[in-house]
């Protein structure tokens, strides 16, 4: 296919809010509910998406984002493909503490973690070099595979940060200035293998609930 055609659309969603979200707890690939918000944010979502042109969604196989996507399944037929190549980063060993608990006891690893050694890595987790490596190339693979088609994908905060930098050319060592807001709606579009930005952090759809974290 040539010219427009050859454009794959992607709307970019991320879970609504967990409990662990609010807490500041460190999830990953635990797999972890929406609370009353995440619910309520996931409703306002399919309210939103409810006429958007979508050829296909595929979702993160977490809980989380199953949960998010729900309630537009309820209002229309969409092919759907659960997929853990979406999944957030695995922190291993340190999923499940907060912040504070980690500063505690791993204030070494910590720091390396803030200051995004795109090389270091929890034990038994991903490095953030491998984590953009396998988002990157599990987006292109989808946006070749559907080119001309526009594509819901629902996924986590981290997924979303490597593609606005692949969008945009940042390092992943670069400090983050934009949001990545719970059941925000992000837009971005894939030709000839390159990510471009469209529109990003749209929360239009959500102003009577409170601030998302």
């Amino acid at each position: 296919m040539d010219g427009l055609d050859e454009v794959t659309r992607l709307v970019c969603v991320r879970h609504g809010q967990t409990d662990w979200n609010a807490q500041g707890r460190i999830q990953g690939q635990l797999d972890i509910d929406l609370n009353p918000l995440g619910q309520a944010q996931a409703q306002a979502l399919a309210a939103a998406l409810q006429d958007e042109g979508l050829d296909q969604v595929v979702c993160s196989d977490l809980r989380r984002c199953r949960q998010t996507l729900a309630p537009l399944l309820l209002q229309r037929t969409l092919p759907v493909r659960w997929h853990a190549g979406l999944r957030e980063r695995s922190f291993g060993d340190f999923q499940g503490q907060t912040w504070v608990e980690l500063a505690a006891r791993e204030p070494e690893a910590l720091q390396r973690w803030k200051s995004r050694d795109p090389d270091f890595s929890a034990p038994g987790g991903e490095s953030l070099r491998a984590f953009s490596e396998r988002v990157l190339a599990v987006v292109r693979e989808l946006a070749a595979a559907h080119a001309g088609q526009t594509l819901l994908l629902v996924t986590h905060g981290g997924v979303l940060d490597c593609l606005y930098r692949a969008a945009l050319g940042l390092d992943l060592q670069a400090a983050r200035s934009w949001r990545l807001g719970n059941a925000a709606i992000n837009r971005l579009m894939v030709s000839g293998g390159r990510l471009h930005l469209v529109g990003w952090a749209d929360e239009t759809h959500l102003p009577a609930l409170p601030a998302s974290a």
